[in-house]
């Protein structure tokens, strides 16, 4: 049973990576051209030119992605897991209409939403800030929280809650160490869409945002219209990682629970 685990966990392993070899292949090139299956000459301009300067466009870039799939994320999870618990939970009237409302982000092309949202961004002064990004990653990101948590909460039953309740706990103990353990699953999952979802917007960032919030993705589209194939091809490489991050927690959150249920 082990060894065909091992035998499935690398053949994952050998599919997942193997499209990002020509990737890494081209960040340590220097010259690579056609008909030559490996490079002329390899180098490390692609990875210095990211890392070796403080002042680097790319380095902020990533900074600039990494705090606004963070931020969307919190936020995300703050008004999601609350919505997700009603949903999942409580039946009143007007809940497909709000399901309906809350799913049409998902449905609308995020041109269109993105183009809708910025005449009432400019207004609100929004239009080319930090905050105003946040709020467009949130129309995306909103939706996915809201369902993966109502999918939770649908399976969740609140009789533990009164259970600790009627043993001394206080709602803090309730809420510590009774829901959020049980509902741990679904907050990795909505907490990995939306940080994915927000890590990975172009068009919306560049709508609101104006070209003044610089990010990982308008960087790579820049990079890849600009011929520099090695710099295009480290980027990539650099934008992809929160990807392989989000496989591994989840298959180290979930993953367990599921092995343990097959033995």
């Amino acid at each position: 049973m082990n060894n065909k685990r091992h035998i499935l966990f690398l053949s994952v392993l050998v599919s997942v990576t193997l499209p990002f070899l020509p990737l890494l292949l081209w960040s340590f090139s220097e010259r690579w051209f056609y008909p030559a299956l490996l490079p002329q000459s390899f180098g490390l301009r692609g990875w210095s030119y990211i890392f070796g300067t403080v002042n680097s466009q790319i380095l902020q870039a990533l900074i600039s992605s990494f705090f606004l799939a963070a931020t969307s994320t919190l936020i995300s999870l703050a008004v999601g897991v609350p919505a997700g618990r009603a949903l999942g939970l409580y039946e009143f009237p007007g809940k497909r209409f709000v399901l309906l409302t809350f799913i049409l982000p998902v449905i609308v092309p995020p041109l269109a939403v993105a183009m809708g949202l910025h005449l009432w961004f400019i207004r609100l002064g929004l239009a080319e800030t930090f905050w105003g990004v946040v709020l467009v990653h949130l129309t995306f990101c909103l939706p996915y929280t809201i369902f993966v948590m109502r999918g939770t909460f649908s399976d969740y039953s609140p009789e533990f809650e009164d259970q600790a309740r009627t043993l001394g706990a206080s709602r803090l103990q309730v809420l510590s160490r009774v829901t959020i353990p049980m509902i741990m699953p679904g907050i990795v999952v909505a907490a990995l869409f939306s940080f994915l979802l927000s890590w990975s917007q172009y068009l919306s960032t560049l709508i609101i945002g104006g070209g003044r919030m610089l990010t990982l993705p308008i960087m790579l589209f820049s990079l890849m219209g600009s011929g520099d194939r090695p710099v295009a091809a480290a980027v990539s490489l650099i934008f992809v990682i929160p990807a392989f991050i989000a496989l591994l927690a989840s298959a180290h959150s979930l993953g367990r629970a599921g092995l343990q249920g097959v033995r």
